[in-house]
């Protein structure tokens, strides 16, 4: 099984970064994390590790009524939240790449019925924004 829901798009990084926030947004996500890994390995590695890497951020995503109910559901699945998609490009790469997790992975690890009809919806969510960033770009 694949972890991820990925669609590379012909945007640059920064226009796929806003754009993949948008279409989150029209989903019902919202932001609650932003990691800048680029920077962080430049400050904790080296410039040469971070030109490596290229541009690339990890957006906690977090639809509210979804954590809420999966919190209901399994209150240690918050070890698992918020949603993560990341926003990559690689040096010289033609195109910026957006990876989603896939929520089904949540329900390899749990046999609670709500925590899947949650990883189901947020699924639906997330392949719905990844679409429309596709057919957006």
């Amino acid at each position: 099984m694949s972890y991820t829901y990925s669609t590379a798009v012909p945007l640059s990084w920064a226009e796929a970064v806003e754009k993949t926030r948008a279409a989150l947004a029209d989903q019902g996500f919202g932001i609650l994390s932003e990691i800048n890994v680029r920077d962080t390995f430049a400050a904790k590695l080296g410039e040469e590790a971070a030109a490596a890497v290229g541009d690339y951020v990890i957006l906690g995503a977090c639809n509210p009524q979804l954590a809420s109910r999966a919190l209901a559901a399994e209150p240690e699945l918050g070890a698992l939240l918020p949603c993560n998609v990341v926003v990559r490009r690689g040096p010289g790469a033609a195109e910026t790449t957006v990876d989603a997790i896939d929520p089904q992975t949540m329900v390899q690890l749990s046999a609670s019925p709500g925590v899947r009809e949650v990883a189901d919806d947020a699924g639906a969510r997330l392949r719905a924004a990844l679409a429309q960033l596709a057919g957006n770009s």
